[in-house]
C-alpha cells in the first residue's frame, strides 16, 4: 500500500498535535536495508546467532528504525512540505524481528520567524516501551504548485 502524504501548512500545525503510524519490522524490511546500506552484521542477518547472544531473533538495524522518522515528517507532518533540517536519535532497545512498532512524533514548539517546528520523536515497541527517541527539526515549507 502506498501512502499520499499529507499536506499541511504552517498554520495547521499546532503544538501538541501527534502524529503516528506503526510498522512491521519483518526479515524481508531487514534484508532490504541490509542490501540499501551494506550493513550485513551477524545480529541482523543470522537469527541462530542472535538466538545464541540473548535475543528472540534477528536485530533490525538501529538506522532502519531511525530512518522510519523520515516517513513521520515526508508523509504525515507536514508531508509534501518538509524540509528535514535535523534529526537526534537515541537507541533505547533493540528491535527484534517479527515485532510491530508504533512511530510518533509530537509537535514540541513553532518558530513563526522561520516556519520550523521542533518534533519529539519516538519509536515503541508493541508493549509501549520506548525503543528508539529524539528531536527532530523541519522547515514547514510554503505551498507546493502541482
Amino acid at each position: 500500500m502506498t501512502l499520499t502524504p499529507r499536506d499541511l501548512d504552517f498554520e495547521q500545525i499546532k503544538v501538541g498535535d501527534v502524529f503516528s503510524f506503526k510498522k512491521l519490522i519483518d526479515g524481508k524490511l531487514i534484508d532490504r536495508f541490509a542490501e540499501l546500506v551494506g550493513d550485513y552484521s551477524t545480529l541482523h542477518m543470522d537469527a541462530v546467532y542472535a538466538k545464541e547472544n540473548g535475543f528472540e531473533n534477528r536485530l533490525a538495524h538501529g538506522l532502519l528504525i531511525g530512518s522510519l522518522f523520515s516517513t513521520l515528517v515526508g508523509m504525515f507532518c507536514p508531508g509534501r512540505r518538509a524540509l528535514y533540517l535535523s534529526q537526534s536519535l537515541n537507541f533505547k532497545k533493540p528491535v527484534v524481528m517479527g515485532k510491530e512498532i508504533l512511530i510518533k512524533g509530537k509537535v514540541l514548539n513553532k518558530s513563526e520567524s522561520t516556519k520550523i517546528i521542533r518534533l519529539e520523536t519516538l519509536a515503541c515497541d508493541d508493549k509501549g516501551v520506548i525503543v528508539v527517541e529524539g528531536e527532530a527539526l523541519v522547515k514547514v515549507r510554503s505551498q507546493i504548485k502541482t
